[in-house]
Order: structure tokens, then C-alpha cells, then sequence
């Protein structure tokens, strides 16, 4: 009889809504880069040395380059705490977050990063610019599946 493992390397999924004034103007959903950093993460979370390795953090930066399994950061970064927590499914934890009106104003944000409370990039997305200005906010969750 073979064995076969039915795990899967994590993927993450970003779903973002971008309001004016309220209104909804923009949304996308899509998935997202799942850097080198996770891995380390995942595997000192389970041998118990997992102090600072849990995602705490989201952060919204300026960088365009495309994602790469080697980053370690976002460029020209502002980051905020993560909202809620939830297990939507086996294998599964969704992060909820919001970016107010008056956060990270005059940002030109083309990248999104979850981050360990260490500070480690656990995953990165890039995408086309957003101009945050003061009459801008976004709210979204970013899901890992495992």
C-alpha cells in the first residue's frame, strides 16, 4: 500500500476593498506569495521555539517589484495590528483588517505584507497602485490555507 500525503504547501488568498467617502470603489481578491520567512515560521512554531512567529501585523507598502520567495520586508512600509482572527476551515486562518481614512495618507500602496510579531514577512502581494489619501480607506482578510 503507498502512502500519499494529502498536505499542501500554504496558500494565501488577499481580499481588499477600497472605499471613497464610504463607497465602495475598488475590490479585488487574489492570491499571494508565501515567502521563505513562513517556512521558517511554520517549523519553529512547531518544534516550540515559536516566540515572535506569530502573524500579528499587516503592512502596506510603496515596493513594485514582484514578489519573490526570498523577501524579507516591504518597502517604505506602514504597519498596523491584524483585527480578528478566525478558522473558517479545517486548515485555515483568516486575518480581518481595516486602513482608516487617517492612516498612511499620502502612501502610493502597491504592496501588502502579513508579519510575524518579530518582524519576519510572512507573505506578500503586490498589485497596481492605490493612492491613499484621507478620503480613502480599505478593509479586507487575508486567508492562509493549509
Amino acid at each position: 500500500m503507498e502512502l500519499k500525503d494529502s498536505a499542501a504547501a500554504p496558500v494565501g488568498t488577499l481580499r481588499v476593498q477600497v472605499f471613497r467617502d464610504g463607497r465602495l470603489i475598488d475590490e479585488f481578491e487574489d492570491k499571494n506569495l508565501i515567502v521563505n520567512g513562513a517556512r521558517d515560521a511554520h517549523a519553529r512554531l512547531i518544534g516550540g521555539d515559536g516566540g515572535g512567529k506569530i502573524i500579528t501585523k499587516i503592512g502596506f507598502g510603496t515596493g513594485s517589484t514582484v514578489a519573490s520567495p526570498n523577501d524579507t520586508g516591504l518597502s517604505g512600509a506602514y504597519e498596523k495590528n491584524i483585527g480578528a482572527r478566525t478558522y473558517p476551515a479545517t486548515g485555515q486562518v483568516r486575518f480581518a483588517w481595516t486602513l482608516a481614512t487617517s492612516e498612511a495618507n499620502g502612501k502610493a500602496i502597491r504592496e501588502f505584507g502579513l508579519i510575524c510579531s518579530d518582524g519576519t514577512l510572512y507573505s506578500r502581494k503586490v498589485r497596481g497602485v492605490i493612492e491613499k489619501e484621507s478620503d480613502i480607506s480599505l478593509s479586507g482578510t487575508w486567508t492562509i490555507s493549509f
